[in-house]
Parts: structure tokens; sequence; C-alpha cells
């Protein structure tokens, strides 16, 4: 009988299933999307059902598809710090999924400003409504009854991750992994551990959350019941590392950036945490009992202007048209759009910067608008690069650097290109885009023993290459004008 290994990537607006066989080659894919709520300008709410309900639905057809295979391991990669707390006697949530994007608890931030030090230093992230703690803090104190069963040992909290493995386990296994733990607020990173400072700051009790394991763990089987087979679930991921681990992040000279809903660059530092006070320093992967940690930058905002422009500003039909709109033009002539839709993250981490178009003239039409929001992808990108620069003491240049790309944005030749002009390196354009479930499926296939360490880093293929095309000078002046734009766009909303 052939075998396979199949990767569920549980991403922000949908689910996703793609079954590798032993050459590295898709059998099958599905994929489901599910709702998203916003209850109140800025809050992202998800149904929690809808997000188990859609990853057992897509895993089930694919196991449906193969089989005739058999199945070694299921790896699990998923959208971080969204947020959910359910009960253990019942199996229902107390609450909807707070979504990675929701802005609700900046409050909460605020009130527990004066712990901001301590925090960035053992668990490497900002105090920030980005991350998991104050969700679970808002949940507590908001929804009725919460504390309660809390105190008393009856609730769960988890990342979507240990919400899917709780589930296709049959409640029997509440885990997770040192990624996924990482961006709570409530782990140390220094220490591998949760923190009981940190529990005590944000008000949170430990038998809530997760046990931590490292990432090549075996997490247990999931039950007949639910997959019609017994299969084992090794390997777990959070998203954008599971993306670093797919496009060898581990070797020297690679970044990473994936195009989806925000944009994720990171870079693997090792064993060696670098402090930083504009990016975060987080855990890469946790292989056996070797902890390997990355610098992250997050930006809120990314392939979602796209959409913004398309759905909101009416001024695309497609996505797939904005290279084309982009590229009939010479330049932006001026024109940039900073897009703080949701406030802007990395490197700026200001929750009150506002989105701004500027630059525009009686000359300029809906396509100055599209190439200024695709080139703003760009620019984002480039702060969160400088800042590797500076924490990492070097200088990115073209002979010992490259830009390792994926994600849907990744698509567009116009950004490519232009992403490759502005940070003046080579950019690897991967073939595969859903480099995310490559990379888990990698590890889950490469710790059961199914593919060798060598064979997975074979597997990756690049489809295209892009190298920088414009002059220094033109370089400069294009990024210099983006950051007196940003400048504008700061504390827009404050009071």
């Amino acid at each position: 009988m052939e075998k396979a290994v199949i990767a569920l990537d549980l991403g922000t607006t949908g689910n996703r299933a793609i079954a590798f066989d032993k050459n590295g080659e898709i059998i099958y894919s599905a994929y489901k999307e599910f709702p998203q709520l916003h209850p109140k300008p800025a809050w992202v709410e998800q149904n929690p059902c809808d997000i188990l309900n859609t990853a057992v639905k897509v895993l089930n057809e694919t196991l449906e598809y193969c089989g005739s295979y058999n199945i070694i391991s299921i790896g699990i990669t998923n959208q971080r710090e969204t947020s959910v707390v359910w009960n253990k006697k019942t199996g229902k949530p107390v609450y909807n999924a707070i979504v990675w994007q929701c802005r609700r608890t900046a409050p909460i931030c605020e009130n527990l400003s004066e712990y901001r030090k301590t925090i960035k230093e053992k668990t490497g992230l900002f105090l920030d409504p980005y991350f998991s703690a104050t969700k679970i803090r808002w949940i507590l104190e908001n929804v009725g009854g919460a504390k309660k069963l809390e105190e008393k040992g009856e609730l769960a909290f988890g990342t979507v991750d240990s919400w899917v493995l709780w589930n296709l386990t049959g409640g029997s296994v509440h885990a997770t992994d040192a990624s996924n733990a990482s961006r709570t607020l409530l782990y140390n990173i220094n220490t591998l551990k949760y923190d009981e400072e940190l529990l005590e700051i944000f008000g949170v009790n430990e038998p809530i959350l997760p046990l931590v394991f490292a990432s090549d763990y075996n997490f247990g089987s999931t039950q007949k019941k639910i997959t019609g087979k017994s299969i084992p679930v090794i390997g777990i991921l959070g998203d954008q590392q599971a993306s670093l681990f797919a496009h060898s992040g581990f070797e020297k000279g690679i970044i990473k950036n994936t195009y989806g809903t925000g944009l994720f660059a990171m870079i693997e530092t090792g064993s060696k945490i670098y402090p930083s006070d504009k990016l975060v320093a987080t855990v890469a992967w946790k292989l056996g009992k070797d902890a390997y940690y990355a610098l992250e930058g997050s930006i809120f905002t990314g392939g979602e202007v796209i959409r913004f422009i398309r759905d909101n500003l009416k001024i695309l039909k497609s996505a797939d048209e904005s290279s084309d709109a982009a590229k009939s033009l010479i330049s932006n002539e001026g024109v940039y759009f900073v897009p703080a839709l949701s406030g802007l993250g990395a490197p700026y981490w200001d929750p009150d910067a506002r989105g701004l178009i500027i630059g525009l003239t009686g000359a300029a039409n809906k396509n100055h608008i599209i190439r200024a929001a695709l080139e703003s992808l760009a620019y984002q990108t480039k702060d969160v690069v400088i800042e590797f620069e500076n924490i990492l003491k070097i200088k990115f240049d073209l002979s010992k650097f490259k830009l390792r790309v994926d994600g849907k944005a990744s698509e567009n030749d116009f950004l490519m290109q232009f992403q490759s002009d502005i940070l003046n390196i080579p950019l690897e354009k991967a073939a595969f885009t859903e480099m995310t479930a490559f990379g888990i499926a990698g590890l889950s296939a490469v710790s059961a023993g199914f593919w060798t360490d060598d064979m997975f880093r074979g597997f990756k293929k690049t489809e295209k290459i892009y190298n920088p095309r414009i002059d220094d000078d033109s370089r400069n002046a294009l990024y210099a004008k983006w950051r007196e734009a940003v400048l504008k766009s700061l504390k827009w909303s404050q009071n």
C-alpha cells in the first residue's frame, strides 16, 4: 500500500488539507472558507464550531480521496494568537474565537502598560491586542460565568491548533507546541515554560492552558468516529513558522515573507534570542529538546489592502488585475498608500495609526491608487528588513542574502519585482504557493520517518527569481517618501 502524509492548514479565512505522497507530490487538496464576524468596529471573531467543522470536512474529504493510501501522519499548522476558550465538560466554546486581528483588548493593554518591559524581556513580544493573553482575560471578564468555571478548572484555552487537536482526539489531548505557546504572552521563551509572573499579570490560571511539547512531538491520534481511522498527529507549528521551515529558513542568509492577509517577514536566529524594541523575538520551532528562535516583523495589512481596494473602494474587479494596472504607469508619480486599516504593526506598533492616500493630483487615476497599494506591501517589508539589519548588525547584500516568498499576493508579478527593487536583494518565488502546508507536511513526514530531511529540502522548487533593476538613488528616494507618508499616519485616531 502506498503511503502519504496530510497537512491540515488552519488559516485565518479558511481551512485546507493537502495530502503528499512519497515523492512530495500533491495527491489531493481540499479547502473550505468560514465566516468572519465583525460585531463592532475593529472587533474580529470566528465561530469555533465553523473552524472545527470546516477542518474536519476538508480532512475527511482528503482521507476519502486517499482511501487506498496508508496515512502515516497528520501535521497541523494554524493561524496564531486567535483564542478559543471552551468548557471541558461540554466541549462547547463559551464565546466566539477572538481573532489575531481583533483590537478590542487595547484598553487592557493600556491598563497593564507598567509591565511592558517585563513582558518584552520574558516573551519577546509586545503588550499588544494581537497576542492571546489579553483575549483570554477579556473572555474571563466579559462572558457570564466564565471566571467561575475557570476557577473550578472546567475551562480550556487554546489557539486554533489546540482547539482542533482536542476535538480530533475526542477531548483526550489538550496541548500545543512551543511556537504557538510563544505567541500567548504567557510563555517565557528563555525558560520555555509558562511564567508565574506573567500568569499573575494577566489574571490567568495555568490549568486553563494547554500542555506545551516540541514542534515535532507525537500529539496523539485522531478518533475513528471522527476520521474513520486512528491517525497519529505528528507535528504542530504556527503558520508563519511552518512557512519559514518550508523555505529552509534554517539555512544562512534566508529571509522569508508570506504575503497573506497580513505580511510576516521572518529570519531564523538559531539558538540565540535577539532582543528588539521594534520586532518580535519568537520561537521558530522546538525539535526534541532543542529550541530555535526567529525575529519576526508582523505587518497587519498585507494582501488585505488588495481586498480593500477591490471590495470597499471598488476600483478593481479582481485582485488579478492589479499587476497590469500598476504596470500601466511608469512610476507611482508621488502617490503613496499607507494601509493602516487596523493600525500599524511592525516596526511601528501604533494601534492609533490610520490609513491614508497622499500625493494625489488632478492627473491621478485609479491605477495610481492600485499601484500605491501594491507598493505599500514592499515598503512595509523593507521597514522590517531594515530592522533585521540593525538588530543582527549585518548588511543584506546581493551576494549573501535572498528573500523567499509565498502567499497569494506573491503571485503578483509587479509586486514581486518591486519588492526585489526596493530591497536590492534577489527574490525567489516558490513554485508551490501553499508553503505553510508544505512546511508542516515536511516536519510531520520527517518526524514520522516517511521523508528524509534531504528529500524534504529537495522537493522545494523555485518558480521564478526576481533580481533588482533600479539604481540606488531611485530606491532611496522612493523609500524616503514612504517614510514621510507613514509619519503622517501615526497617532491619527488618538483621543
